[in-house]
């Protein structure tokens, strides 16, 4: 009889509505294998109430080193704003611990390769919140276009766009390179991007535009990309928080077949739909259905296929240079639109503005001084 998987303990860094309202669902979906022994919040009356949601057997600290040091968790989850996301990580990597931390897992490519040198010395990793991968419309589709199934991939669309009220910019983070680490390509467009991309595999050029059309922030509200692949296929980019009528969509035009995703803040099986070619008989068409388990994309997906890997001993899916693939291309969207010139993949390294920052420095776009 197999030995049953060790119960991991975990503990969770900021008690605001992501992690109460995701995380935690998700450790409890998976509490044979993982259990909340720790909770970090700087907002005493904040954690109160979510170790009364969680339970009292919770311990709660005000301090991430505190905790670290008297819980010696085996994962941590992160759900602070976003210019914690760096140091928290590292200082849990340092302290052995794995980590899945809310996007984006940092502000800049220079921080990503901090938390990478952290996870070589520890040998622990940081995986990235990127749960519209693990779906299993999702797992399919990426099947189904990565063992050819459905040809070539030619054209491919990938569109986010929302809508944002000036009240959700008077969060003091929000808008800021500091402290969000842009606007909608940062923010919101980001998982939209990270699937398409996990989809269609490596990009090689970016030429991109964005623009400041409503909201009085340092970043943009609006930006628009062309992109090309590897593979050779081109798409279209679009994060916006100015669009009323809200939706989420990505489609992948290959020679066989259209593979189409729409949906809003998470799919099922039934929101992807697959048109063949007319030259595709039905019955290889008909192969192409989504499978019968519907397991929605979510973080309940991604932390289970996180926790395989900790059992196996292996990098987890959302880290490494696969997660970092798509924090480039935030960074190569950023100069393409603020320089007016085409980026390519592996140009922004050390020594280039956009590195430490994704405003570049560029005059018309880095944070003023305030009085």
């Amino acid at each position: 009889m197999p030995a049953r998987p060790v119960r991991r303990r975990a503990a969770v860094v900021g008690t605001g509505a992501i992690v109460g309202g995701s995380h935690l669902p998700a450790l409890r979906a998976h509490a044979e294998r993982v259990e909340l022994v720790a909770a970090v919040d700087v907002d005493e009356e904040r954690l109160g109430n979510f170790r009364a949601l969680a339970g009292e057997e919770v311990a709660g600290y005000t301090s991430v080193e505190a905790m670290l040091d008297a819980v010696r968790p085996d994962l941590v989850l992160i759900g602070t704003p976003p210019s914690l996301h760096r140091e928290q990580t590292v200082a849990a990597l340092k302290a052995g611990a794995w980590v899945l931390c809310e996007k984006p897992l940092c502000l800049s490519l220079a921080e990503y390769d901090e938390i990478a040198a952290a996870e070589e010395a520890s040998g622990a990793y940081a995986a990235v919140v990127f749960q519209h991968r693990y779906g299993s419309g999702a797992v399919h589709a990426r099947r189904l276009i990565a063992g050819g199934e459905l040809g070539a991939p030619r054209v491919a669309h990938c569109q986010t766009t929302w809508h944002r009220d000036t009240g959700y910019y008077a969060v003091p983070w929000r808008g800021r390179w500091a402290t969000e680490g842009g606007g909608p390509t940062m923010g919101h467009g980001i998982h939209q991007y990270d699937l398409l991309l996990h989809l269609l595999g490596p990009w090689t050029e970016v030429r991109a535009m964005a623009a400041r059309l409503v909201h009085d922030t340092e970043s943009e509200d609006v930006s628009t990309a062309l992109v090309r692949f590897r593979g050779g296929a081109l798409a279209t980019v679009v994060n916006s928080v100015l669009s009323p009528d809200e939706v989420s969509r990505v489609r992948v035009d290959c020679a066989d077949a259209t593979v189409e995703l729409t949906h809003l803040y998470g799919h099922r099986n039934d929101d992807w739909v697959y048109t063949p070619a007319p030259h595709v008989p039905a019955e290889r068409a008909a192969a192409w259905r989504v499978p019968a388990a519907d397991v929605p994309s979510s973080h309940t997906a991604q932390l289970g296929a996180l926790l395989d890997a900790y059992d196996s001993g292996v990098r987890p899916p959302g880290s490494g240079a696969d997660a970092r693939a798509t924090l480039e291309f935030a960074a190569a969207l950023y100069k393409s639109a603020f320089t007016g010139r085409p980026v390519h993949a592996g140009e922004i390294g050390p020594g280039d503005p956009y590195y430490p920052a994704m405003h570049g420095g560029h005059p018309d776009w880095a944070p003023k001084e305030r009085a």
